[in-house]
Order: structure tokens, then C-alpha cells, then sequence
């Protein structure tokens, strides 16, 4: 946290401590903090000051901003201030609670409602010690990399947390302990809104190790209740010659870790379409997998994986990211990510115009990334994986990494030749487009000159 935001946060204590209560940071800011990593999002819980006295304070201090009234949780600059919540499951799901603030809880009492010990700690900013306050062992919890529930009878309360869990063990290198494991296991996750389901999948996305996060998945049977496509991975056999990893759940793990390592330069819906393209990219194995001559072989899993990750974007609800098509993305990946080894093979026979009319289809670069991560995770040093590199070179030497060529020839060029308006003029703009990605029309005044061709051919029948 910046220098700014820790002196508000001790402004605001010290306020509150002169009126006679007391306020302590909470949440996962102090967990980020014992582990040495740069801590984020304060959140401030202020014990022994009603909801009336504790705003007029906050005014005093700062601009106050009502963020949930019903919660009690007020925003002063970037920080987040909240009485001790008291929660009534109310009915099924996140949102089945009622919710009550109450200054009179106790410390003990306000974090036992916490998922796991972990994020059970506080810390007070005006403390001259280390001033945590930790009831239920979190730091020992997480010297240990243990983690660990709070209160087994209200665990349960919001089925999310299992999620959460898995996605705290990937993003912190945390082992779950098998209590934990067991109350895991027994909770239906049949009420998780499919918008909270990505929200968490998308930071185990972004753990430095992902495979951790699925690896939990699959053991709590999270995979099997929610992911039907990726359970149908496991035990999925693959020729040991070219996987001698093991099935194909074991390569897509080793997939996802690769490319997450290879996506911190991109923007955040490009860098999401690369990691859902490994998490579905071999969805079509299990369906095509057969012995042939002796071997195992998948033919054609690329395109009959396209069925399988459109079904798992649906229950994930993932169309469009900020402006950006990342289910089209994800979708071209799965039916093309052979393609850069494939060419490869055969590099001097391999036109331009494939990779143009490739680049209408994918982002090339994406796909040399995905197809780079699919080589890696595998035995690592086994296999040569310059392929990847050759075709995104190629892509880059064209212009066409990211986007096919505009197209050269425009509805007014055709217009001025004499065309009346309708659906001819689409037909001759794609005639000449498409000799524009062959490399045969490189200019406007050729593309006007193949539309003349094509438009004279026509009046005189020529087929």
C-alpha cells in the first residue's frame, strides 16, 4: 500500500480511537503483508462506534462515500470502512444472508465469520509492536502454508468459498488441509451464479501456478460438479511418444502453467483468451481418441474441441471482454492450435495467403503463444518447439500477427465502375478481397482492375 494510504488509514484510527472506539485493518491487505507482497484494496473494520457517529467522524477526516448502507461500509478515498457485520443465511447462494452491522461484536467475533484463517488476521495501524490481532492462527497458518477454514459450521454458509479456496491456494502456494478438504466436499455448488464461478476463475487464471488451483479442483470434485468438459480429461490416454507426461488432464495442467507464464505482456481479454484457450484447447480428445495402426491418435480434436469449449464458455458466461471478442478467440484457438507445428513441416509450401486468411480466423500471435505453451507441456527439453517461433515471425514479416490485411478495393470503388447497389457489389468486394490475400492484388488500381476483370467476365458469361 502507498505512503498515502496508510497515513489516511492511521487518520482514521486515531479518530476513531479519540472517540472511543477502536479500528483495525482487516481482510486479505494484512495476509498480503505477512507474505511480503504488495498489499492492496484496505479495508478498515471499526469496533465500539454506531453507523451515525462513525460517518460523521469519516467526514471530519474526509469525502465520504455510502458504498452499502444495509452493510454499513463507507468509502473514504481508496479505502473501504465498515462496522463488524453479523450474517443470517437468509436462503440459497452469496446473496441469501441477511446482514447487520454491529459495533458491539468483538474482535474474535467479527473474524470468525471469515472464510479462512489466513483472512482471519487484523492488523492495528496504530500499534508501536507488530500489531496483528489473530484469534484463529492465521500467521502460524500461513508460515505453514496451510489453508485452513475458520468455523466449520458456517463454512458452508456460501458455497463460494470452496472456489475461493481454490484459487487462494494457487495464487498463494497454499496447501489445504483435509478438514477443510472434507467440508469442501460436502457443499452443493448448484447455487453459484455462473458470473461468481468466472470471478473466480479468472484469478486462479492468474495465479503464477494455475495448475495448483485445478489440481485442488479436481481432488474436491469441483471439477467433475461444474467443468464436465475438463473432467473428461482425466484418464484420457495420449501416445506416450508425444505425451509422455501421462493423460490428457496432466498436459492441459502443464499447459495452462505455460502459458501463464507467457501472457503478463498483454492486455487483459487478450491475456484471458490465451488461458481459456489452453484450459479448452484438447476438449476434443476424449471423443476422437482411438488406437489406429498401433498408435493413439485424436484426429481432427481440433475442430471437434470447438463444441465442447463454446458449452464451457456458456456456463461461464464469457463473450466479450472490454470491447474484446475473447470467446471468438478462445473458440479460433481450439479449431486452429496445430496449425503453427503443422506448417512448420511443410514451411516452403506454405503460402501467404494461408497465413492471411488464417489471420481472419485468430490472432496469430495468440495462437503462436497457445501453440508454444501446447509444445512445452510436455517432458520439458524433449521437444523442439521453434515452430512456434518460425510461424509468428512469418505473421509478423506479413503485418497480419493480429488482423488480416483491410481490405484494398471499397463498396465506392466498385460503385464508380457502373455497379448498381446490391448484393453483386459484396459479391465482387469478397472476389477481389480474396485475391488481395493470395498476394494477386497488392494496390487500389489493381483491385480496381481484377473488379473490372471480374465484372466484364460476367457480362460476357465468362465462368
Amino acid at each position: 500500500m502507498d505512503c498515502a494510504s496508510l497515513d489516511s488509514a492511521r487518520r482514521i484510527a486515531t479518530a476513531v480511537r479519540d472517540a472511543g472506539g477502536r479500528a483495525l485493518v482487516v481482510g486479505g491487505w494484512v495476509r498480503d503483508r505477512l507474505l511480503g507482497r504488495e498489499a492492496k484494496d484496505l479495508d478498515i473494520e471499526v469496533f465500539g462506534l454506531p453507523a451515525d457517529r462513525l460517518v460523521t467522524l469519516l467526514a471530519s477526516v474526509g469525502r465520504v462515500e455510502t458504498v452499502g448502507e444495509s452493510f454499513q461500509v463507507f468509502k473514504l478515498d481508496d479505502i473501504d470502512v465498515s462496522l463488524p457485520r453479523r450474517e443470517s443465511k437468509s436462503g440459497r447462494g452469496h446473496r441469501g444472508f441477511v446482514v447487520t452491522g454491529d459495533p458491539t461484536m468483538t474482535v474474535e467475533e467479527a473474524a470468525r465469520r471469515r472464510d479462512f484463517t489466513v483472512n482471519a488476521i487484523s492488523w492495528d495501524p496504530l500499534s508501536e509492536g507488530n500489531g496483528y490481532v489473530d484469534p484463529f492462527g492465521g500467521r502460524s497458518d500461513l508460515e505453514r502454508r496451510v489453508l485452513r477454514m475458520v468455523d466449520p459450521s458456517t463454512f458452508g454458509d456460501d458455497s463460494l468459498r470452496v472456489l475461493r479456496g481454490i484459487q487462494f491456494a494457487a495464487r498463494f502456494d497454499l496447501t489445504m488441509d483435509e478438514a477443510t478438504r472434507a467440508r469442501c466436499r460436502s457443499l452443493s455448488l448448484d447455487d453459484l451464479a455462473p458470473e461468481r464461478v468466472w470471478g473466480e476463475i479468472e484469478k486462479l487464471l492468474g495465479a503464477p501456478k494455475p495448475s495448483i488451483g485445478f489440481a485442488l479442483a479436481l481432488d474436491l470434485s469441483v471439477v467433475s460438479h461444474l467443468f464436465p468438459e475438463l473432467h473428461a480429461l482425466v484418464g484420457c490416454i495420449q501416445e506416450p511418444e508425444w505425451h509422455p507426461e501421462g493423460d490428457v488432464w496432466v498436459h492441459t495442467l502443464q499447459v495452462i502453467d505455460q502459458a501463464r507464464v507467457r501472457v503478463d505482456d498483454l492486455v487483459r481479454p487478450m491475456r484471458l483468451a490465451v488461458l481459456l484457450g489452453a484450459v479448452c484447447h484438447d476438449f476434443g480428445k476424449p471423443a476422437t481418441t482411438a488406437y489406429l495402426d498401433g498408435r493413439i491418435r485424436s484426429i481432427d480434436h481440433e475442430e471437434q474441441g470447438v463444441a465442447p469449449a463454446t458449452t464451457f464458455l456458456d456456463r461461464l458466461r464469457v463473450h466479450s471482454l472490454d470491447g474484446y471478442d475473447v470467446r471468438a478467440q478462445v473458440l479460433g484457438l481450439v479449431a486452429h492450435h496445430l496449425k503453427p507445428g503443422m506448417w512448420f513441416k511443410v514451411r516452403d509450401e506454405v503460402r501467404d495467403g494461408a497465413f492471411r486468411r488464417l489471420a481472419q480466423k485468430v490472432d496469430l500471435e495468440l495462437l503462436a503463444r497457445l501453440a508454444k505453451a501446447d509444445c512445452l507441456g510436455r517432458e520439458p527439453g524433449r521437444f523442439d518447439c521453434s515452430a512456434m517461433d518460425w510461424f509468428l515471425e512469418r505473421a509478423r514479416s506479413l503485418g497480419v500477427e493480429h488482423r488480416p490485411p483491410p481490405p484494398l478495393l471499397l463498396g465506392r470503388h466498385v460503385l464508380a465502375l457502373g455497379i448498381s447497389p446490391g448484393p453483386h457489389v459484396g459479391a465482387v468486394l469478397r472476389a477481389v478481397y480474396d485475391l488481395q490475400l493470395e498476394g494477386k492484388v497488392r494496390t487500389v488500381d489493381e483491385g480496381i482492375a481484377a473488379a473490372t476483370g471480374l465484372i466484364t467476365d460476367e457480362m460476357r458469361g465468362t465462368p
